[in-house]
């Protein structure tokens, strides 16, 4: 198991970095597209926004803004893990916590605190997850358009 959690742990520092942040501002959008060589489409919703950046190799990244420019969720699907540091800023130490202290077993991994939620799973070539803040996300907006 700890080979397992160690494993993970190394690929997702070895992944490159470069999107917004979690619980920050989205201002840096513009450099995430550049950086995955992704195109960049925004959707505008009732209540909030969603970035999404698509990659050539297979990568989707969105990003879900506030009125207020916040990222209060992000989601992915990639044929690898991208970088949950990067990802998830100030609140990857909650992961890391949580995959210490949980018992794991098969299958996704799944964190719920009054702050924090993350979901991560997947396979070889198949990865996919999200993770929100719910003190971040807009009036009346749910928990499940993080997706």
């Amino acid at each position: 198991m700890k080979i397992l959690l160690s494993l993970v742990f190394a690929l997702l520092l070895a992944s490159v970095p470069g999107w917004a942040v979690l619980g920050e501002y989205a201002n840096s959008v513009t450099t995430d597209q550049q950086h995955m060589r992704a195109q960049l489409t925004e959707t505008v919703r009732q209540g909030y926004s969603v970035k999404e950046l698509r990659s050539a190799d297979g990568k989707t990244i969105r990003e879900y803004v506030s009125p207020a420019g916040l990222v209060f969720g992000v989601s992915w699907h990639s044929p690898f893990m991208p970088d949950l540091q990067q990802l998830l800023g100030s609140y990857y130490g909650r992961l890391q916590q949580a995959a210490q202290t949980q018992r794991r077993r098969r299958g996704p991994l799944v964190i719920r605190t009054k702050d924090f939620v993350l979901f991560s799973g997947g396979h070889m070539r198949s990865f996919e997850g999200a993770a929100y803040v719910p003190n971040l996300l807009p009036a009346n907006v749910s928990a499940e358009v993080v997706r």
